[in-house]
């Protein structure tokens, strides 16, 4: 009825329909004037008509439209333009709303106006658009009592108009009134024009499309009253008999109720005891149906038998009742037999894997692995996978991303901070409160026993009193046991073999090693700077626009610029905080994107004249909008002339100074002073190594929250000098040989509020101590990592690719690394290897040989010896 009064005042305005129209051909049913229909649109001719008619015009007239009614077959539709219906309705399209699932299409709701008629067919594509004839005169409604004089001295329209009118009044009066959309029918049967009630009627009762067809092509008023009146009539005849055929149960109903209340059916003695027993028979013999069709093993099977057969001997009254009845309830719901199809098609899941997720081909190429291996071998077994790295690179989101190429539920599980084991295996049902443990928790909720279940956080799980919930795991991460996994809830075996599990975990260091044992390890990397910038560009940047309501004909971020964000405010592995930093330019974006929709033109001209200041900063165009086309009021939103470009000035003004600096070369002005290169659980890292001396007594200090393999390292390389001090031509303060002698060593590793440990700076102490006994400066673009041994040995350490890309963020040039981790050097991207020099050693000579300019004093090797260097 509202879309009615909006119809109503569009027609009572004297606005006429144009006469050319769109047409849209519809074969889901037939629009009358006076009544809304949804309209599904979705073959190519239809489509054309809404992307280049609807959802561009910004005058009211665009969104009128003519609805022919397709009297063709659907199924039988071509490409050809079938033959048009001489009589339609001009319509006005209220809403559009599109969806991409399961194909492309949209949903328009359409109020009509009008009848027209299909004078010529001007153009057949890419949409029809016919010139029409106005049929309904849109001018003013006429009253009942004019109707009656236009009738003519027989006063037959008249007439049928009032006998209309009763029957409408008769029918509504047979519906509920306490309904509210009852009720107001009844109060607009008086207000709405009587020769707008045929039409309105007609699209409300229960009418085929051939009957409202028929509506719609009787043009004359009278025929239209003598064509609806039949179905009016048969509606009520309808209702009648409804209402017969209700009134016994009624009856039936009333009785029941006085029974319930205490009364006592006449000729009969009534139990109140009994109907509660039927209905509790009635409600156990469902649950054995759904007991015997669970497909359960037949261990499981046996114990729902059993506990169903104490639940009919049990009165509802016990507390047992209810968890014997959840216990059976849940053993139902598992799915003991019901799995999804896997989509095995390899070709397919590369380019889906492709699409989600940029680089990390090691991860994708196990998945399409397990798939070809599925083709070969239907029943394999789920394998367990961990994938290790620093957060923010995706972990979860490729987890996420094997399910759908696979076509398999996904749940994730967290498991950050647990530390009760009943949370993996449940509790026994003993107990008040007790629940089934989050395994088969999940497997209730995704309702197929084949998912892919993400174990999140596995190695920041806990452990107390309750127990070891790593220890719990074991069971169900261990294919030769999991197949039998028994929850302390359920009591019973359940397969958990078909199911994927993946884990997620920043660092193996606090798993268990005989958890770690249980699962493929994957080490995911951190992203190369060129990966970054690929990363947001194509999956950042456009959700970041989704989720701040811009598009990008509002914002563009340049490559340049997200490569500015990347270096100078994060320096991270992953992308959370470019992520951040993205989101934080698209808020002040949408700013001045608000701020624009509420400019008038008053406004907006002192600001299109202060335009040309903002321009000598590269801002000229920055945030303006074109000027307001003739007939748009002031209110409305003009489009935007140019999108907002944000450059390095912009960027500044938003993000504020650059958070991180190239300060390797600025650190490096003095003796004394190396860059190392650390592992952490959030990635590489680059790590300043400081030594200063002053006479005293021959002692070492270090400072800066060092662990204890840290400081046996120090006096390790302390040690290595001391004895080649000769070799190296190292002096103390008095000239003498040995380093120490009335000489205090002061070592010192910057940030002193994170804790640091590991073997690896062995080679930069050595480097930071030979150069402040040397008094030479080591060179600028060198970073280094490296055990060492007592003789001087170079031996190899772990996470040489974080390493080498925390240098390659930094700025550095040259790394040196153990002669054992050159094979680490291939999981590193080709075009870092191609920036960066590296320096593979397998003795402290090479290493102090490459960390100076033109080698150290006494060296035996030149720089440029092959073996030492390799420029990859």
């Amino acid at each position: 009825m509202d879309s009615f009064f909006l119809t109503h005042r569009l027609l009572s305005g004297g606005i006429q329909i144009p006469s050319r129209l769109p047409l849209l051909l519809t074969h889901e049913g037939v629009l009358l004037p006076g009544s809304t229909m949804r309209i599904s649109v979705e073959t190519a001719r239809n489509m054309h008509l809404v992307k280049n008619r609807l959802l561009k015009g910004t005058s009211l007239k665009s969104t009128i439209i003519g609805v022919i009614p397709n009297t063709r077959d659907p199924e039988y539709d071509t490409e050809d333009l079938p033959t048009l219906h001489s009589i339609g309705t001009a319509g006005l399209a209220v809403q559009v709303v599109g969806s991409n699932w399961p194909k492309p299409h949209y949903t328009l709701l359409i109020t009509g106006l009008c009848r027209f008629r299909v004078a010529q067919l001007l153009k057949e594509g890419p949409f029809p658009v016919a010139e029409v004839e106005q049929l309904d005169k849109l001018e003013q409604y006429t009253s009942p009592d004019e109707m009656s004089e236009a009738a003519g001295p027989d006063g037959e329209l008249g007439e049928l108009s009032q006998r209309f009118y009763q029957a409408a009044v008769q029918l509504v009066g047979m519906l509920d009134m306490s309904v509210p959309v009852v009720a107001k029918l009844r109060r607009l049967l008086d207000s709405l024009p009587r020769e707008t009630l045929p039409d309105v009627l007609a699209s409300m009762i229960h009418t085929s499309n051939k009957e409202k067809l028929q509506v719609l092509d009787a043009v004359s008023l009278e025929e239209r009253f003598k064509k609806t009146l039949p179905l009016l009539t048969r509606q009520i005849e309808g209702l009648k008999l409804l209402q017969k055929t209700r009134k016994p149960r009624l009856d039936d109903d009333k009785r029941v109720l006085a029974v319930r209340k205490g009364g006592v059916l006449p000729g009969r003695q009534f139990s109140l005891d009994e109907e509660g027993d039927d209905e509790d028979g009635d409600d156990t013999a469902v649950l054995e149906r759904k007991v015997k069709g669970a497909n359960m093993p037949e261990p499981a099977l046996r114990v729902c038998l059993k506990e169903l057969k104490r639940l009919k001997k049990m009165p509802q009254s016990m507390p047992e009742y209810a968890l014997t009845r959840n216990y059976l309830d849940l053993m139902v719901e598992l799915p003991w037999s019901k799995s999804t199809t896997d989509c095995l098609d390899i070709h397919a899941a590369r380019v889906l894997l492709d699409s989600d997720h940029y680089a990390m081909e090691k991860l994708k190429r196990r998945v399409l692995e397990y798939l070809a291996v599925r083709q070969l071998k239907s029943t394999l077994k789920g394998p367990i996978l961990c994938f290790v790295g620093p957060p923010g690179v995706g972990k979860t989101s490729v987890g996420r991303s094997i399910a759908r190429t696979l076509g398999r539920e996904f749940h994730r599980i967290a498991l950050g901070g647990v530390c009760d084991q009943s949370d993996i295996r449940g509790h026994r049902r003993t107990y008040v409160g007790s629940m089934p443990g989050r395994i088969i928790n999940g497997l209730k909720t995704v309702g197929v026993n084949n998912p892919v279940f993400l174990l999140d956080e596995v190695d920041k799980l806990g452990k107390s009193l309750q127990g070891d919930p790593a220890s719990a795991l074991l069971e169900v991460l261990d294919p030769e046991q999991n197949h039998s996994f028994t929850d302390h809830y359920l009591n019973v075996a359940f397969d958990l073999s078909q199911v994927l599990f993946i884990a997620t975990a920043n660092s193996t260091a606090t798993i268990p090693p005989a958890l770690l044992d249980r699962m493929e390890v994957l080490q995911v990397q951190g992203y190369t700077q060129e990966e970054k910038v690929e990363i947001a560009h194509r999956h950042l940047i456009p959700h970041q626009l989704e989720q701040h309501g811009l598009t990008p004909q509002q914002l563009q971020i340049p490559q340049d610029t997200t490569q500015d964000i990347i270096s100078k405010y994060t320096r991270e592995a992953g992308v959370r905080s470019l992520e951040r930093k993205i989101g934080a330019i698209c808020r002040a974006v949408a700013v001045k994107v608000a701020e624009g929709h509420n400019v008038t033109k008053s406004e907006a001209a002192p600001a299109e004249r202060s335009a040309p200041q903002g321009a000598e900063h590269g801002e000229g165009k920055r945030g303006r909008r074109a000027e307001e086309p003739d007939g748009v009021s002031a209110d409305m939103a003009a489009p935007p002339d140019m999108p907002i470009v944000i450059d390095h000035i912009a960027l500044k003004d938003i993000l504020g100074p650059h958070v991180f600096e190239m300060e390797v070369s600025e650190r490096l002005t003095l003796p004394g002073v190396a860059v190392g290169l650390a592992w952490t659980p959030l990635g590489g890292e680059i790590m300043f190594v400081e030594a200063s001396r002053m006479e005293g007594e021959g002692q070492l200090t270090l400072t800066g929250q060092l662990g204890d393999v840290m400081k046996e390292s120090a006096h390790l390389a302390m040690s290595w000098l001391r004895s080649n001090a000769k070799t190296y031509q190292l002096t103390n303060l008095v000239g003498g040989s040995d380093p120490l002698e009335g000489t205090d060593i002061h070592l010192h590793f910057p940030a002193g509020a994170v804790t640091k440990d590991g073997p690896s700076a062995g080679v930069t102490m050595v480097t930071v101590l030979a150069s402040l006994f040397s008094g030479r400066l080591v060179r600028s673009d060198v970073a280094m990592t490296g055990e060492i041994t007592l003789r001087g040995l170079v031996l190899p350490v772990g996470g040489i690719k974080d390493k080498v890309l925390a240098a390659h963020r930094a700025g550095v040039k040259c790394v040196i690394i153990p002669k054992r981790n050159e094979k680490d050097l291939e999981e590193i991207p080709a075009n870092v290897r191609k920036e960066l020099d590296f320096v593979t050693a397998s003795n402290l000579d090479e290493v102090l040989n490459a960390a100076f300019d033109g080698g150290f004093p006494g060296m035996s090797n030149p720089l440029t010896l092959p073996h030492i260097v390799s420029k990859l």
